[in-house]
């Protein structure tokens, strides 16, 4: 890996594993053998030792000029390094597509080295990591792989290359093309050209098919696409669970000591995505993520929900530091596990409701026993009564201190107010008419305790005096008609206190590590989606293309943007983020009818 690392990256992956891939082509981050798993591929948090360490680097000499790209509606990349006599093409992707036996997705990465114009001198430089990098894997040698073993993986890199050159990290000039393919410690029965190439051809043929089933509207289509397959590549399929990011510990901000990890299901970041997933036709993500969900409960059917869990569903996620890992840039800690699975959060429960409401109104989608979910649901409802109005640690998961967040209020609402509303679609009236009571309730509540008539807007805390961006949603979650004059003075009051340029911050106030100093990305989104609702609607489209801009060349957001130097921030690709390209795309896109 050379130069300072940035978040000039793209992703592959497969819903199993994922890998990172820098702007020269180098794979930097890659966890095996799930997505959580140990970093095989640690570079991008600068392990002790040279700068290779922890990559899987193919350069070629001479090289003038690097260009990227992702294979049009897909999950594959290609590398094209030019000189003045060489053009070297190298395509990565992880295999994913249908078998009769279900979907193939191994924890496999291919790389397809070809020598496009004359034969480019190449080194392939391969130094994977074990023990969040303070370990490099005993390699052996086989007959067309290397095997890479610790005490608690194996895995190997088959290769139609020169084991000996490449485990050396020496030049060589290449003609023609050849295979990496780094997997499961099985050999191959078949040639390494062949077996990339048709895993290639049919993972192309799977991404291409899936986008073909979206409905992406008419304008914004490429941002759209890529935003979806991202969150898609954010989701470990095995348990339907929804990763936040797939990286850990990239800080918010420089230096700020805000590094996380952040390959875990959030709950609440998950219902965002089954929303925009909903809303492009891919509902099977959310029946997945619904099982995951049960699955969860069905561990812990007593007491409250925890914000966050593991992707198997795993609740205990202790937090440690991995000092072999100096940090991204050098800015540790390098966080392993989040503390804030200890965190009473009480907006999940109104979170996963509305994640499952809509299959009580979608006929497309196959609902054995409505009733039966129906009254799981409740279950959950009566956890948003019981934590309605009390202190929590809020939806920025704050560590030092817990208020009555307005917006822990305001989901607990919506989940009472969309179960009412379920009921009544199920011929449950009595259930409906005692959701409607504590919604109402919860809504009256909310406008007496939220709403500071000095500040004229609605403000972060029940009786409180600072403005949170989460009050941008009042009226996308239906508390408020977008008409009602409180809501469109909240939006001025954001827009003047928290917003800078077309970016817009969290809070501007002190929290446990100080005053915020980048923006948080999707409450530009949030921002863009409350202007559109009160009718500034040019002006929200010319907002939404400055954020566009701010992709990186990939398509791509990370969590957190510096305003000053529009640098990218925080864990990637944040789904919250991705999420705020689709919900801002569909809200403001021209209809179909009105352009074809």
């Amino acid at each position: 890996m050379s130069g300072t690392a940035n978040l000039e990256l793209a992703v592959i992956g497969n819903c199993q594993i994922a890998a990172l891939i820098d702007s020269g082509g180098a794979i930097v981050w890659a966890c095996l053998p799930r997505l959580d798993g140990d970093p095989v591929f640690s570079g991008l948090l600068s392990p002790e030792g040279d700068a290779d360490r922890g990559t899987f680097a193919i350069s070629m000499a001479g090289a003038a000029q690097v260009r990227q790209r992702y294979v049009r509606n897909t999950a594959v990349v290609e590398t094209v390094h030019e000189g003045n006599d060489a053009t070297l093409r190298v395509t990565d992707f992880c295999p994913r597509f249908r078998t009769r036996d279900g979907m193939h997705r191994p924890a496999m990465i291919i790389r397809i080295v070809e020598a496009v114009v004359g034969a480019p001198v190449i080194r392939v430089r391969l130094q994977p990591t074990s023990g969040y990098g303070s370990l490099s894997p005993q390699v052996t040698f086989g007959s067309h792989a290397l095997r890479f073993a610790t005490d608690d993986l194996a895995y190997r890199v088959t290769t139609d290359a020169s084991l000996t050159v490449i485990s050396e990290g020496r030049q060589f000039a290449l003609s023609g093309a050849l295979t990496f393919i780094l997997g499961d410690d099985e050999p191959i029965h078949e040639s390494p050209a062949a077996f990339g190439r048709a895993l290639l051809e049919q993972t192309r043929m799977y991404w291409e098919e899936w986008v073909r089933g979206l409905a992406v509207p008419v304008d914004y289509q490429e941002a759209v696409i890529r935003a979806a397959i991202t969150l898609k590549l954010c989701t470990f399929e095995d348990t339907g669970a929804m990763l936040a990011a797939l990286t850990t510990s990239i800080p918010e901000a420089p230096d700020s000591l805000r590094n996380w990890d952040y390959r875990f299901c959030w709950l609440r970041d998950s219902y965002f995505t089954v929303h925009a997933l909903n809303r492009l036709g891919a509902s099977q993500t959310m029946r997945s993520y619904l099982r995951f969900i049960r699955d969860t409960h069905v561990r812990t059917p007593v007491g409250d929900l925890q914000p966050l869990y593991g992707i198997s569903g795993e609740p205990q996620l202790a937090e440690v530091t991995a000092p072999s890992l100096r940090g991204y840039r050098g800015m540790a800690p390098v966080r392993v596990g989040n503390q804030a699975f200890e965190q009473k959060q009480y907006d999940v429960y109104g979170a996963i409701i509305l994640g499952a409401a809509q299959l009580f109104y979608d006929e497309r989608l196959d609902v054995d026993d409505p009733q039966r979910i129906f009254t799981g649901l409740e279950r959950l409802g009566e956890h948003a009564v019981q934590g309605f109005g009390r202190a929590d640690a809020g939806p920025w998961e704050l560590r030092g201190s817990e208020h009555v967040h307005t917006y822990s209020a305001l989901m607990c609402w919506a989940g009472c107010d969309r179960l009412a509303a379920i009921a009544l679609r199920i011929g449950q009236e009595q259930a409906a008419a005692r959701w409607r009571q504590h919604a109402d309730s919860m809504h009256a509540r909310i406008i007496a305790e939220a709403w500071n008539p000095r500040l004229e807007s609605f403000v972060a805390t029940f009786g409180g005096d600072t403005l949170d961006a989460t009050a941008l949603l009042l009226a996308e979650l239906r508390f408020l008609p977008a008409s009602d004059q409180r809501f469109i003075s909240t939006v001025n009051a954001v827009g003047r206190q928290l917003r800078t340029g077309d970016l817009v911050f969290r809070y501007r106030d002190a929290d446990d590590f100080g005053v915020p100093t980048s923006t948080f990305t999707v409450c530009a989104f949030w921002y863009v989606n409350a202007l559109a609702a009160i009718g500034r609607m040019e002006e929200a489209r010319e907002r939404f293309a400055q954020l566009l801009s701010r992709r990186n060349s990939f398509g791509l957001l990370s969590e957190d943007i510096d305003p000053h130097t529009g640098e990218l921030w925080g864990n990637f690709p944040q789904s919250y983020s991705m999420v705020g390209i689709i919900i801002s795309a569909m809200r403001l896109s021209r209809y179909w009818e009105d352009v074809v």
